[in-house]
């Protein structure tokens, strides 16, 4: 009886073992890699940013040419060089094109200015995603900040930093009146200091995102007002400027800078480390990335026609101060770039 019993399950096994080994024919027949290559092989990306000669859009571009080229597309960019005229000009290239771009990636320099033309974008086949910089323009997807939350952990940043026993005299230096980043970054920083009413902005110049213009305005404000306890400066590109207006008056430790950035090493963690700034919003750039190369490769797959849906992927946000940084926290322009070759 026991010789039948283990004779029985040894048939048994092998005859698993043979259905096992005969059946991946037709279970290896996957149709995702053929559909996956059809869709992406060969298609076009094209990014516009406001500028190629700053840590995001290079940023960027490594993190894009890395899986466009390994999906065996190509990645273009085009440089403005922080002229909207240049832009629109790039743009409407690329719209003209022969060779047109099957997804156009843009920076927008304002609400309006690149509006019309994304339109025609669209209205010629091509997706469009705007990143980091909001328009009056319904983009197939938004990737980037939410720039008015943004403003709000900036608020309540400085109101932590300047404290109870402070003088509660905020100063802000804004980029612009038309950049969608300023208007919501400044409505988010409102909002909250609405709910701290003995808090007062005592000054709020524009510096138009140069850091020379925000040197100079810092400079003024300190003046003005010398017990000032806070600045919000709306970029780390011209934070540097108020930085050292602060450090040329002698109130590094009496007045609490918060800024934004990308969250570059040089430019945000090494500035946190050594006191330039005391806090920064971060763009998380590596999920932002992330989520543009995502989005490329389901738009091109999916197959509904450009301007037909429109998506908001936020990036994660946080108030990041010294106390906060761990190795990880800021990614390294020049690493990246390496690694990308």
């Amino acid at each position: 009886m026991k010789t039948l019993l283990k004779t029985a399950v040894m048939t048994a096994a092998a005859a698993g073992f043979l259905g096992a080994a005969t059946l991946p024919a037709a279970a290896l027949d996957d149709p995702g890699p053929a559909a996956y290559s059809a869709a992406l092989k060969g298609k076009k990306v094209m990014l516009v940013p406001l500028s190629m000669g700053f840590d995001l859009a290079q940023g960027w571009t490594a993190f894009l040419k890395r899986e466009i080229d390994a999906f065996g597309g190509t990645l273009e960019t085009r440089d403005p060089n922080w002229s909207a005229e240049a832009g629109a000009q790039a743009i409407t290239e690329a719209i003209s094109s022969a060779e047109k771009p099957d997804v156009l990636i843009v920076m927008s320099p304002d609400l309006n200015s690149y509006s019309k033309l994304l339109k025609k974008a669209q209205q010629a086949g091509i997706y469009v995603i705007l990143v980091d910089n909001p328009a009056n323009f319904k983009a197939d997807v938004y990737t980037g900040s939410d720039w008015t939350q943004l403003g709000r952990l900036e608020a309540e940043a400085v109101v932590k930093g300047c404290g109870e026993g402070s003088s509660k005299k905020i100063g802000l230096v804004q980029g612009d009146q038309v950049n969608a980043t300023s208007l919501f970054q400044y409505a988010g920083i409102m909002e909250v200091l609405a709910k701290y009413p003995d808090f007062q902005v005592v000054a709020k110049p524009d510096s138009n995102w140069d850091a020379t213009t925000s040197r100079n305005v810092t400079t003024t404000m300190l003046q003005q007002n010398p017990d000032i306890c806070g600045i919000i400066d709306f970029w780390d590109g011209d934070a540097t400027g108020a930085a050292a207006a602060i450090r040329d008056a002698g109130k590094q430790d009496q007045v609490y800078l918060v800024t934004t950035g990308g969250g570059e090493k040089t430019a945000d963690c090494d500035r946190l480390e050594d006191g330039t700034y005391d806090a920064v919003v971060m763009t998380d750039l590596a999920h932002e990335s992330s989520d543009m190369v995502a989005m490329i490769k389901y738009l091109l797959q999916g197959g509904q026609a450009p301007g037909t849906s429109s998506a908001y992927l936020y990036t994660l946000l946080k108030a990041t101060t010294k106390a906060d940084l761990t190795p990880g926290t800021c990614w390294d322009l020049q690493a990246l770039q390496a690694a990308a070759k």
